[in-house]
């Protein structure tokens, strides 16, 4: 396989791996937070003697019904992380079901440059718009788009740090859905109100909260529809990674959406974060698969390079 062959390879999964995470396991029910969310019809901020909870989960009922939004995220690791970076990430993501069109600015990945990527997920399956005349569009037979199957590549490759990424990111996918993020965040066991501010132009009630990885993983309705060895592979893949926990702040406005989100992953080498600004909720967010014979199949790369480095 040439050595642009698998720099493509690397920094695709790196790309898919960032802004996916574990999506390909997030078809899990949300019944027990949306239990909780029937609850309460709560405006926003919590009413006199009220609670955060109860804001949370009237923001969390109404996020959830809406499944659609406008996204504005930046992500950030640490330079001891493997070099560190920013990435930033613009366009429209939907949950149930799972669905995005964004465009990715920047790079986590040193060395890969700082191409912008658009990258579309529809039924599980990712597709990511290579540059042109680059190294990463280079051996994909002159087709544009680079199809992946995340969580079956992730599993294929046996890339050992792919694999502690994707562990390391684990929770970030959460940013992916606010209705999850909420959720979350109700999880924690110290969840409060912080007060009245103003943040992206908008007033809204900020909130925070912390989670161990363990509180996360029991928390996240997701994981549930994990098998015994896909959850076990994960915790480990976590558990290499040295993730100490997450630090999580929500503002939600007085509609009672969330507009802004931060996410902090704790590591030994650094705190990776995420910060997100979402509108228009409820727009729909229409995503359209590329045609199939404009596609290159990232997942028989893979395959191929797993048995190169089997007959080396």
């Amino acid at each position: 396989m040439s050595v642009y062959r698998k720099k493509t390879v690397g920094a695709a999964l790196a790309a898919v791996l960032l802004v996916a995470g574990a999506t390909a396991c997030e078809s899990g029910k949300k019944d027990d937070a949306g239990k909780a969310a029937e609850s309460s019809a709560q405006p926003s901020k919590p009413a006199a003697g009220g609670s955060a909870t109860e804001a949370l989960t009237a923001a969390y009922k109404k996020t959830s019904a809406a499944k659609s939004a406008k996204v504005r995220m930046t992500m950030s690791m640490p330079a001891a992380l493997d070099g560190g970076g920013t990435v930033e990430l613009t366009g429209v993501q939907g949950w149930e079901p799972n669905v995005m069109d964004i465009t990715m600015k920047g790079s986590l990945t040193p060395g890969q440059g700082a191409e912008s990527i658009r990258m579309i997920m529809s039924n599980d399956v990712m597709f990511m718009e290579m540059p042109a005349n680059t190294p990463m569009s280079a051996g994909m037979e002159g087709k544009r788009w680079m199809k992946l199957d995340i969580k079956a590549a992730a599993e294929a490759s046996g890339d050992t740090e792919a694999l502690k990424k994707l562990g390391g990111m684990g929770a970030m996918d959460q940013s992916q859905d606010p209705a999850k993020q909420l959720a979350l965040l109700l999880a924690s066991p110290n969840v409060k109100h912080v007060g009245a501010e103003k943040v992206d132009g908008t007033d809204a009630e900020h909130y925070k909260g912390t989670l161990s990885f363990d509180e996360m993983f029991s928390a996240d309705e997701s994981s549930k529809a994990l098998t015994d060895a896909e959850r076990a592979k994960l915790t480990e893949a976590m558990k290499k990674s040295g993730v100490k926990g997450y630090d999580m702040d929500v503002w939600v406005n007085k509609d009672g959406y969330p507009v802004h989100m931060k996410v902090g992953v704790g590591t030994p080498q650094g705190t990776m974060n995420i910060d997100a600004s979402y509108s228009d909720y409820g727009s729909g967010a229409t995503v359209q698969a590329p045609p199939e014979n404009e596609t290159f199949d990232l997942f028989a790369m893979l395959q191929e390079l797993g048995k190169a480095g089997a007959g080396a």
